[in-house]
Formats: C-alpha cells, sequence, structure tokens
C-alpha cells in the first residue's frame, strides 16, 4: 500500500485538490474585487481630471503613490495647498521637492492629480492585469472542480472498474 490520502496526494505534499480550488476562488475573488472596486474607479477618477485647473507644484511628501500615499503643494488664488494624489498615481520614484505640473479641480483644489495621470494609465493597466489574474485563478478554480468530480467518481466506481 503506497502512502497516498484518499484525494491522490502524498500526505504533507500540499494543499490538495479541494485546497486548490479554495485558494484559486480566493485569489479570484481578492484579484476581482482589486480590479473592479478599486483600480477601475481609481483611472475614471484620474481620467476626471482631465480638464481640471492646471498649476505648478511640488512633491511634498513622497512615498507609494500608486496606492495614494503621496501628496503635493501648490498655489490657489496666493494661498498654498497641500494635496493627497489619488491612488493609482505615479511618480513614486521622485524625491521630495521635485517640480511637477498637476490638474485639480476648480472648486475644490483637494481633489488633484498630476497631469502626467489624468488619463489613467497606470491604474487602468493594473485593473486590466488584475482582472485577467483573476480569471486566471477562475479557470485554475474549474479545472480544480472537475478534477474533484472526476477523483470522487473514480473512488465510487471502486478499484475493480477500470475507466
Amino acid at each position: 500500500m503506497d502512502s497516498t490520502t484518499a484525494h491522490g496526494t502524498a500526505p504533507g505534499s500540499g494543499l490538495g485538490p479541494r485546497g486548490s480550488l479554495v485558494m484559486s476562488l480566493t485569489l479570484a475573488l481578492l484579484l476581482g474585487m482589486l480590479s473592479l472596486l478599486v483600480m477601475f474607479p481609481a483611472a475614471e477618477h484620474l481620467r476626471s481630471l482631465r480638464d481640471g485647473q492646471r498649476a505648478d507644484a511640488t512633491l511634498h511628501t513622497s512615498g507609494s503613490c500608486m496606492i495614494g500615499h503621496c501628496r503635493v503643494e501648490f498655489e490657489v488664488d496666493g494661498r498654498a495647498v497641500v494635496a493627497d494624489l489619488p491612488t493609482g498615481s505615479g511618480g513614486g520614484k521622485q524625491s521630495v521637492g521635485a517640480a511637477l505640473t498637476v490638474r485639480y479641480q476648480a472648486d475644490d483644489p483637494q481633489v488633484v492629480a498630476r497631469e502626467a495621470d489624468v488619463g489613467g494609465g497606470g491604474a487602468a493597466l493594473l485593473a486590466w492585469i488584475s482582472g485577467g489574474t483573476a480569471l486566471l485563478f477562475l479557470m485554475l478554480s474549474v479545472v480544480a472542480a472537475v478534477f474533484l468530480v472526476r477523483q470522487r467518481r473514480k473512488a465510487a466506481a471502486g478499484p475493480g472498474i477500470a475507466g
């Protein structure tokens, strides 16, 4: 008798088909949610600022701009405004004090984006990549489910019947 489990995997060799199915479905769900609930809306927000007011700004706080951890400082009607760059922004490799051009809403200067980002490119690209990866994991889930069904049928048929 060999040392495999009823699912056809060696003990301690990994997740097995059920674990793979659950993991693939979980990853598909998380990546799909990232794409649909975070990155596509971020890309649309960036595009909405295409016609915004233009201003010269400096990078006030640097960090991971793609997830919204950068701030810029610029002047509006003679007063200094410090605003957060939205999720999906580029420019994270620039250092504090770097000059850049921003677009902002005339009625709310806190709503701002780098002029280079108002096409939505980086956020839209990440949305499509995470959405495509979610579909890949969904297909892997289907394959794992088919594998599980076949294993159950084979086990139910018994060892004496060749299939």
